[in-house]
């Protein structure tokens, strides 16, 4: 069985009203820890930059805002599924991205074909799986900073 999907969609870093640019995102969903998602940005001049938060959380943004906290997703128009606006915060640091939804849905997609969408409890293990993923993600934080 496959462990893990990934994909590469190009996003629009918006920098200001006046001020964006193109750079590539990489996807990376894992089934060792099937709740979540991750998301590397690659920044001109700096080092990528990893995000991971829910999986249901990118799904709902889709097709409504959703997200409390450090991340925020939602539908630049809610009447089409066309692009998605995903809001990034540390503290009173923002970043602000909009990406084509198909990639989104598409990459969505492969992850609900290796694990359904509900079905995420039924790999075993999952409070161990839990605690592994927290230390890997903590231990990538402490790398990086």
């Amino acid at each position: 069985m496959r462990e893990s999907v990934q994909a590469e969609v190009m996003m629009s870093f918006l920098v200001s009203e006046e001020l964006s640019f193109r750079i590539p995102v990489e996807l990376r969903y894992v089934t060792m820890d099937p709740y979540a998602v991750r998301m590397t940005f690659h920044l001109p001049g700096d080092d990528p930059v990893t995000w991971a938060f829910g999986r249901e959380l990118l799904l709902d943004g889709l097709s409504k805002p959703c997200g409390e906290g450090d991340v925020r997703i939602a539908p630049t128009d809610p009447d089409e599924l066309v692009d998605v606006h995903i809001r990034l915060q540390v503290a009173g640091d923002r970043a602000l991205f909009r990406a084509s939804a198909a990639p989104l849905v598409a990459f969505l997609d492969r992850t609900d074909k290796l694990v359904p969408l509900g079905q995420e409890c039924a790999l075993g293990d999952f409070e161990g799986n839990l605690e592994d993923a927290l230390g890997r993600i903590l231990a990538e934080e402490r790398n990086a900073g």
